[in-house]
């Protein structure tokens, strides 16, 4: 059960995507230069003899192909240190972490940008214009590999350091909470009670089980709307549901049909994420102290900076919390609770 914005959303965050984009990026760049030959002029042809560009991409290729590697065990060494020395939730928000994300999709599509040159170098692709044109791509891809190598530098000294990593978690954290302070009921009519008039057998029920991740309100809204039927939302994200668990409760009998067109507006998968489920920065940050005050590790300091960092993240959604007009006529949610976030961040500390 997913939603296409959820899902592009989901996979903005991963590194796959980027690395792929600029992969390709770099194989059309060594191409263009043979389709550009013919618009460039005769004198600026000279300029570039026929092994410069050769020579600068036989370096590239070799040295890239080491960076990438370089930077690979890097990051899996800072999956571990912030596994072992904070924990394993955090080590996703290492992995969407846009320096990291950006230096190994730029090594790796400068490496087939090199290696595409040199092939198409050696096949005679390049003749006159087509050497200038490529002269110009691989001085271009100099200057921006060494532009993300600096910042890449710069970021391996915070990389996976527990200060770093907790800081990522609040912000997240952070990020989740604010959304939800802006927008405390989805855009839905705020439920405090069920009405009693409501039947089990116009439940909404999950046919997997997992977390709920993500509900979209606007299609929901859409059908509920549609069909003349109140939609009361029963499990937000966040909650660990099983096959057969109550999604959302409907106030009239729906075809079996569009049963399945609601559910598939809510997402369930196998973990928990921070976008949508406030609570679960605030879980974290508390699991983080928990493992602090362990035996083992027995750092109170860092339990101590993380109850400020949650305080940080409670008052957030205090001090920017904001009533909302509802937006879905027919979509009740339940409103978040102060207590329960109190209880997630504090009570296992």
């Amino acid at each position: 059960m997913t939603s296409v914005k959820f899902t592009i959303l989901a996979l903005a965050k991963k590194i796959w995507p980027k690395v792929t984009a600029y992969a390709l990026l770099g194989v059309v760049s060594a191409l263009a230069a043979v389709f550009f030959k013919g618009y460039i002029p005769e004198e600026l042809t000279k300029i570039v003899g026929a092994e410069t560009a050769g020579n600068i991409l036989t370096i590239l290729a070799s040295s890239m192909l080491a960076v990438t590697t370089f930077s690979l065990s890097t990051m899996v060494s800072a999956y571990g240190a912030a596994t072992s020395n904070v924990t394993p939730r955090a080590t996703r928000l290492i992995t969407e972490d846009k320096t990291t994300q950006n230096a190994l999709s730029t090594f790796l599509g400068s490496f087939l940008f090199s290696l595409v040159g040199i092939i198409a170098l050696n096949m005679g692709l390049y003749e006159g214009g087509g050497r200038f044109v490529l002269f110009v791509f691989t001085i271009g891809t100099v200057i921006f590999i060494v532009v993300t190598f600096i910042r890449w530098i710069d970021r391996l000294t915070t990389l996976g350091r527990v200060n770093e990593t907790n800081s990522l978690i609040e912000k997240a954290a952070t990020k989740a909470l604010m959304l939800r302070a802006h927008k405390p009921s989805y855009g839905c009519n705020r439920l405090e009670t069920l009405p009693d008039s409501l039947l089990e057998k116009n439940a909404l029920n999950a046919d997997s089980g997992g977390y709920l991740q993500y509900f979209d309100a606007k299609k929901l809204s859409s059908l509920a709307e549609e069909h003349k039927a109140d939609v009361y939302v029963v499990s937000m994200p966040g909650k660990y549901v099983t096959k057969g668990t109550p999604l959302a409760m409907l106030t009239r009998e729906l075809a079996p049909e569009l049963h399945t067109a609601l559910r598939d507006c809510f997402t369930i998968a196998e973990q928990r994420t921070f976008e949508q489920d406030p609570r679960f920065g605030l879980c974290v940050l508390a699991e983080v102290a928990s493992r602090a005050l362990s035996p083992a590790a027995n750092d109170q300091v860092t339990a101590i900076d993380i109850i400020v960092r949650a305080g940080r993240v409670l008052e957030v959604f205090v001090v920017e919390r904001k009533e909302e007009a509802a937006e879905f006529k027919r979509l009740w949610v339940p409103d978040l609770c102060l207590d329960d976030l109190f209880q997630d961040s504090l009570n296992p500390v």
